[in-house]
């Protein structure tokens, strides 16, 4: 059985973490240095956040704000799913399928352990293409990720 803890185990470590009061240029100068789409926010050891292009996109230029005065924590998504280090990766799938999340948080007692994304578990289920995941399942994340989200 594949488990969260095996999916964080394959993403290349990297620190790509960000303080809530960040402004968002910066934000997005890291992002564009990581080379990655998201951010985790860290108010000291505590994950409060994640900030992604998406959030840009949609709470920072459509609503006409500025990227120099705009801080992280102004447009970060908030409320991200959690699950354990050793979350079976349907529960993972499902939770993001259930909330239309893109990201999920991974704690080990309670500590943070990563993030996985939508795209990771849609490679895993690439490379188990053998394995039996739940092809219902499968198919909400395939949808997800195609779908438009909401404009906050």
């Amino acid at each position: 059985m594949v488990a969260a803890s095996d999916v964080l185990l394959k993403k290349s470590i990297v620190d790509n973490s960000i303080e809530p009061g960040a402004k968002v240029i910066d934000a997005l100068n890291r992002l564009n240095d990581l080379n990655l789409s998201y951010l985790v926010v860290q108010d000291g050891d505590d994950v409060v956040g994640i900030f992604s292009e998406r959030d840009y996109a949609r709470k920072v230029i459509l609503k006409g704000r500025n990227s120099t005065e705009t801080t992280v924590a102004e447009v970060m998504s908030t409320d991200m799913p959690e699950v354990d280090f050793d979350a079976p990766i349907e529960t993972c799938m499902h939770l993001l399928a259930s909330m239309s999340q893109r990201y999920l948080i991974v704690k080990e007692d309670g500590e943070f352990r990563g993030v996985i994304t939508i795209h990771d578990l849609l490679r895993e289920v690439l490379l188990h293409v053998d394995s039996r995941f739940d092809d219902e399942l499968t198919k909400a994340l395939i949808d997800i990720n195609e779908q438009p989200h909401k404009v906050y």
